[in-house]
Formats: structure tokens, sequence, C-alpha cells
């Protein structure tokens, strides 16, 4: 470790006879790029253009909720594309909660963590994450659910050890999984009985810690991943299972804990990953929640938690307040009925209508049109028709 000096503005206007560094105000070119690179580039974006999968983004004009202005558009429109599944993103508590940590805790750290990064409200929502789960538990913050996923693996497995993920996870696992040296096993999508067969391989390799790894809710399809047959499975092999909960956390299960508690079997997950960032206020932040050796050596070698920022203040209040809702059943129960009815109503009606649908049991209702183009094509249809 080294001590790393911070030189302030002050003192660097009093270093250089309170000069300006940067006088100039002259406009600067961009740098071309070397022509072979530049065409191919080019022709991967043509090509997406031409398979209708190229991605433009729609800019919202009012805050996150269920009716929206879009750009271009005359009037409000229904939103049915946010991971917003409470409606907490513009909660009068959680905006109110988000303001008043901003006034008094600052607009952020300028550091990380470890350094001069941690405020007592981050230690308090850490807590406050620990408690919604149960006892016994410890909780590390992150910028993301993406980061929590790219730092897990590489801290915690060596390259004598096994990870065996699920065909589908999300790609923020496939990432964090990269970057590990372990060796890799890929299980069908929700099967059991090959994930036994996989961990069987994985033991027979001579791994002495086989981690297991899957989304609790595939958010492409809206399935739930049947947890109870994995728990049983990785426990007949003696192996950690971690499941990223991102697409369940505050409204899965009976008190919005998630997948874990939808099948019943919380106490049986030795780590969860989840984000700040959907239902729980849908700004950003993640965390790893779960066995408290684990969440410890975390916090000392996971480098996405080392080398950046903390959490904004503002983000952090934002987040302690969605908790607070969720936790409360006065507040929690009116919002989950609204969500679970929103999502019969939707799923029926598109039936009754002849459309073809995937999922079962989430709000994630997935219509199949089989091209990706008519798809984009029926997404443009339906903003002109009000529906976003």
């Amino acid at each position: 470790m080294y001590a790393r000096p911070t030189v302030t503005r002050s003192l660097q206007q009093c270093l250089s006879g309170n000069r300006r560094l940067f006088a100039s105000t002259a406009q600067h070119k961009q740098a071309p790029l070397p022509a072979a690179f530049e065409e191919r580039v080019s022709q991967a974006l043509d090509g997406m253009r031409t398979a209708g999968t190229f991605k433009t983004e729609r800019v919202i004009a009012t805050p996150q909720r269920a009716a929206i202005q879009v750009q271009g558009s005359s009037s409000n429109v229904l939103n049915f594309c946010a991971n917003n599944y409470l409606g907490l993103a513009d909660h009068p508590q959680v905006v109110e909660r988000a303001s008043e940590y901003l006034h008094k805790w600052g607009n952020g750290l300028s550091s990380v963590r470890f350094i001069c990064g941690t405020q007592s409200i981050h230690k308090d929502l850490e807590d406050q994450i620990s408690q919604f789960y149960g006892s016994g538990r410890d909780t590390i913050l992150y910028a993301s659910c993406f980061d929590a996923n790219a730092g897990v693996f590489e801290s915690l497995l060596t390259e004598n050890d096994a990870i065996i993920s699920d065909a589908l996870n999300h790609a923020s696992i496939i990432d964090g999984v990269r970057l590990c040296k372990a060796k890799r096993f890929r299980y069908a999508n929700g099967d059991a009985q090959d994930l036994d067969r996989q961990l069987q391989k994985a033991s027979e390799a001579g791994c002495p810690v086989k981690m297991v790894v899957t989304d609790g809710v595939f958010s492409m399809d809206g399935v739930v991943a049947p947890l109870r047959d994995i728990c049983d499975v990785v426990e007949k092999h003696g192996a950690v299972l971690l499941v990223d909960d991102a697409h369940a956390t505050g409204f899965v299960g009976e008190t919005g804990r998630g997948t874990g508690e939808y099948w019943g079997v919380l106490d049986r997950v030795h780590l969860v990953n989840s984000t700040l960032g959907k239902a729980l206020g849908g700004a950003s932040g993640g965390y790893t929640v779960g066995n408290p050796l684990l969440v410890s050596l975390l916090r000392n070698t996971s480098r996405p938690y080392l080398f950046s920022n903390t959490l904004a203040p503002s983000v952090v209040g934002a987040a302690a307040a969605a908790l607070d809702l969720v936790s409360n059943a006065e507040t929690r129960t009116p919002l989950l009925q609204q969500l679970w009815a929103n999502a019969e109503l939707f799923r029926t009606r598109m039936t009754d209508a002849g459309f073809t649908l995937a999922g079962k049991d989430h709000a994630i209702i997935p219509v199949m049109l089989g091209d990706a183009r008519v798809a984009s094509q029926m997404a443009d249809a339906l903003l002109r028709r009000g529906i976003y």
C-alpha cells in the first residue's frame, strides 16, 4: 500500500502563483481512427441496422413513472418497459429522502470506501439490507449489481475451484466469470438434473470449492429459477450458491425478499447479489449480502469495490427510503397488489387477443414475435399509439 497525497484546488493555486493551469480555449479536433478499424466498426453498425438490432435511445422529458413524456410525442405515453416495478422511482418519500441526504451529506465522497469514502449512512444502509434478509448476514455496497457480479468470483475462487453457471445467466455474471481463473462449467437453463451432472464433473476434476450461480429471475424470459431444486443439488455436492436477484428484490416473495423467499429457501442461499436500481428506487447501486466471512473477504479483495467511488449520499438516502416502504406491510401490500394485478390483467388481455406470451409468475411478460426487426417495428408503432 502507499499513501497518495491529495492536492486541493486552493493548494494548486498557491503553487502556481494563482495562475490558471489550463488557460487555452482553443477547439481541438477529434483524433482520426485508423482506416481499417473505422471501416470495421462502420460495417458492424450497418449490420445491426440491417438486422433491426441497432439501439436508438428515446429521450424521456419527465421523471420515470407509469405515464411519461417522450421527446417527439405530443402527449404522455404509457410506460410498459421500465424496471420500476413498484413505482418508487419518483415516490415522494424516496425523492424527499434523497434530497435530505444530498443536503446533509453532500453530493459525493470523491473517494473509494476504504480510503475516506465511508460515511455512517453507508454502514447504516448495509445494516438495513442485512436485516432485510435476516439475521447472521453482512452486506457490501457496490456502484451497481454489475459491479457486484464483476467482483465476486475473482475474489472468492482460485484457479483450482469451479464455477457452475446457468446457461442463460445475465451478461454481468458472464463477464464476472471471465475475470476469474476458476474452472468453468455450464448447465442447461433451470435444469437441476444437468446441474447435478456438472457438479459431479467438477468434483471429478478435483475442484475443492464449487460455486453455483444463477439468476433468480431470467430477465429476458420472465422465468423464476427453480431454487428449491437447485438448493437440493447444491447441498448434495457441498457447493456454494450465489443468486443474482436483481429482477426480484423488493417485490418477489410474500414480503419482497426475492426468489429465496418465493421458494422458501432464503436460509439455504449463501450469497445474494442484487440492485438498488430497479424496484428499490430506480437509481443506481448494488450489493452482495450473505455469509459475513465471504463479505469480509470481498471488502478486502473485490476490485470493483476497492477501486470505485462510494455510492452518492442521495442514492443511499433513496434506497433507504425504498427499503422502508418495502419493509412496512402497510405500504408494501398495496404496492404489491397493484403490481400483480397489472401483470395478471396484461397477461390475460394479451392472451385473449391472440398473442404468444412467455414467462410465468413474474411482472416481466415477453411478447413473442419471432423476429427482431418485427419487434423493433412494432415498438415504433406502439409508441405512435401512446404505448412505450
